[in-house]
């Protein structure tokens, strides 16, 4: 909108996490004149219609979350991630006007991958049901692209975090943790390490695959430039809120990789994409944010 285009954003508001707090979110861009909001199931809207004069899709649509992708849950991974992308897949190939289709993929995709940092090319190894199901999306893509012309562009996110995070992520329960004087629960014994990306770099990306001609039919690693342990991280959060942290340690998780790091060059390469947010600054933006929803 700030680019002067007309954006139309598409949410079903499930009951993953309260969905007052995403109604929050975006409470800024209600009365904006640039954007109309539907409310829906991805799976039942009349994208022949939603898509006669689009241009550029951004499909950041998901059921997420590694840990509840097990058991009875699965069902909402295969319905929200793999069904809901052939849908709007179906459409998209129909779609006269539409010149880029942005794929939202994951860093979950590779596991526990064999090379650190991981490039695109080393084979995907998903260890949770919520990384097959992003795997198989991505997939339905790139057949789509072949078969139809579809132009996507996949970008495999690693742990994109700052203002708007949801709930259950790490940063976010940590912060809000600590506001509540409460122990911060840690998964194992905090050696796993991650590519931590700020949510303004991602949006950079984004908007560089829906432009750049070369990245057409391309995957892309996007990430914040650095590994961090975890224990890394608490004492960064530490710093920032100028009090030690208290710390609960308990079982790892099933399905969470031990560690991830982004080999970038493909992306610096055709996208010019350069994170330019450090850890540091984007947990500050991030506490800012969340103070001012909690206090």
């Amino acid at each position: 909108m700030k680019q002067g285009s007309e954006v139309i954003g598409i949410d079903e508001f499930n009951d993953y996490y309260n969905p007052a707090l995403k109604y929050k979110n975006i409470a800024h861009l209600q009365n904006h004149p640039g954007f109309q909001l539907i409310e829906g199931d991805l799976q039942f809207l009349d994208w022949h219609t939603l898509l006669t004069d689009v241009d550029f899709v951004y499909h950041q649509a998901a059921q997420a979350g590694v840990r509840a992708s097990w058991g009875q849950s699965f069902r909402a991974y295969t319905e929200r991630n793999i069904n809901a992308t052939q849908v709007l897949l179906e459409a998209a190939k129909d779609a006269k006007h539409l010149q880029r289709l942005v794929f939202a993929s994951t860093s979950s995709v590779y596991g526990d991958a064999e090379t650190l940092p991981t490039h695109e090319e080393i084979n995907p190894k998903p260890i949770s049901p919520y990384g097959i199901t992003k795997l198989a999306a991505e997939q339905l893509c790139g057949l789509y692209h072949k078969n139809f012309g579809v132009p996507f562009v996949a970008l495999r996110y690693f742990t994109v975090y700052g203002p708007r995070q949801r709930p259950d992520m790490a940063f976010h329960k940590f912060f809000k943790a600590f506001l509540q004087d409460e122990a911060i629960p840690i998964y194992g014994d905090g050696k796993q390490t991650r590519d931590f990306t700020f949510v303004s770099d991602v949006v950079a990306a984004n908007l560089a695959a829906a432009t750049v001609p070369k990245a057409v039919g391309e995957i892309f690693n996007i990430g914040g430039g650095s590994r961090v342990l975890l224990t890394q991280v608490l004492d960064t959060m530490a710093e920032i809120v100028g009090h030690s942290i208290k710390r609960n340690h308990i079982e790892k998780a099933i399905g969470d990789a031990c560690h991830t790091a982004a080999d970038v060059s493909k992306a610096r390469s055709i996208l010019d994409y350069q994170p330019l947010v450090s850890l540091k600054e984007g947990l500050n933006q991030e506490w800012y944010w969340l103070k001012s929803l909690y206090i």
